[in-house]
């Protein structure tokens, strides 16, 4: 059975319970709340279902003046928009005991930012990010990285 502490899957790494948000929610809303907190992603959730992911680069639009004053000139915050109109709707998903390296692979094929994790109802359990994957690659070559360019070293010789 597999364990949140197995350093090879995802559960390991995720960040769990992460911050959720109704498609309905304001843009400004949701900019603020991933500002106060540290964040960059948050999970849209229509009905305690996955409905999409929005990041704070889906909120950035070019800036259309040349002086700009405020947040509200390079970002999409005005009351016109709401989270649904700027989210990613189709959204790759792990689940926790997917193995880290395959999330790996899928940041680096499909240049994503995040990752939801699923439980086997398909619930949100976790979201992993580029953080947290470089975290966990962090990890593993610290206590693995000598034995893996050994290993390495050999196949050249």
């Amino acid at each position: 059975m597999h364990t949140y502490s197995d350093p090879w899957c995802v559960g390991a790494w995720m960040t769990a319970n992460p911050e959720t948000v109704p498609p309905n929610t304001p843009v400004r809303d949701a900019f603020y709340r991933m500002r106060s907190g540290g964040f960059r992603h948050l999970i849209v959730l229509d009905g305690g279902r996955l409905a999409g992911i929005v990041t704070d680069r889906d909120l950035r639009r070019p800036d259309l003046s040349t002086d700009p004053d405020g947040w509200d000139e390079w970002y999409r915050l005005d009351t016109d928009y709401e989270v649904k109109d700027v989210m990613t709707r189709d959204v790759a998903t792990v689940r926790s005991h997917t193995a880290i390296e395959k999330a790996l692979n899928m940041f680096v094929r499909r240049k994503f930012g995040a990752l939801p994790v699923l439980d086997k109802k398909n619930q949100i359990i976790g979201i992993l990010t580029t953080h947290d994957a470089l975290r966990a690659l962090a990890k593993i070559m610290a206590e693995y990285g000598d034995v893996m360019r050994r290993r390495a070293a050999k196949k050249t010789e």
